[in-house]
């Protein structure tokens, strides 16, 4: 089935913000550890590393908030709160009924994340079975052959590099969800497609990159992409 967004083929998902609703419990344990340092983590700092590798949005938040301390002793504070938040998270609103849907229709599907082995280990475990679906999944602050963050191409380069017969696939059928802006920039730096699901903070300036925005994954349209739709 062809649209006239053209045909996708293959289907990216970003984790924290789109599948699951983790931003919220980042956000709560890094206000925790700023607070003994009298700062705050506004939105407009955190909109700036949403969606980086680990390692760099933590040294950009040190920098940017002139912390006392090294960015690893500040992730060292951090991850003492993170692991009991994280196994809390909930599923995005309609998260689960469009991974289950596309799979259902066999179409192959990755997750490209910005999470380590550890951390997506603690948000996954009350939803094994939707990323049981997934075909890989790319975790960028661990893994060896990744080596920019987003918003650099190279996340959702990779991602779709490990698609059986990859070679084959176009970037422009390669349809991706996302919330933040680094990484609607990356797909798009790709050659893919990018529907964004941001933050209602996130300026319409920060929106312009991508292909559509929705509010929430619920309002999804399979069919104006080519793909199955809902019955």
């Amino acid at each position: 089935m062809v649209s006239e967004r053209g045909r996708i083929t293959h289907v990216i998902f970003d984790m924290d913000g789109l599948l699951l609703d983790t931003e919220k419990l980042y956000s709560q344990a890094t206000q925790m550890v700023c607070d003994e340092y009298g700062k705050t983590f506004t939105y407009d700092l955190k909109r700036q590393i949403m969606g980086m590798r680990g390692d760099d949005a933590v040294r950009t938040l040190v920098r940017e908030l002139q912390l006392p301390i090294t960015p690893e002793a500040f992730r060292e504070r951090n991850n003492q709160v993170l692991p009991g938040l994280f196994t809390t998270c909930e599923a995005m609103p309609g998260a689960e009924r469009l991974v289950a849907h596309l799979h259902g229709h066999g179409v192959p599907l990755a997750v490209c994340t910005g999470a380590t082995d550890e951390s997506y280990g603690y948000k996954t475990t009350r939803h094994k079975p939707m990323f049981s679906l997934f075909h890989h999944v790319v975790k960028c602050s661990d893994d060896p052959e990744v080596t920019h963050s987003k918003p650099h191409p190279q996340p959702y380069q990779l991602t779709l590099a490990r698609f059986p017969g990859s070679e084959t696939i176009s970037p422009e059928s390669v349809l991706v969800f996302e919330d933040s802006p680094n990484g609607v920039e990356s797909a798009k730096r790709a050659g893919m497609k990018v529907v964004m699901v941001p933050d209602p903070r996130c300026s319409d300036e920060y929106r312009k990159q991508a292909d559509l925005v929705l509010e929430s994954l619920a309002g999804f349209k399979p069919e104006e992409w080519g793909l199955p739709p809902f019955t």
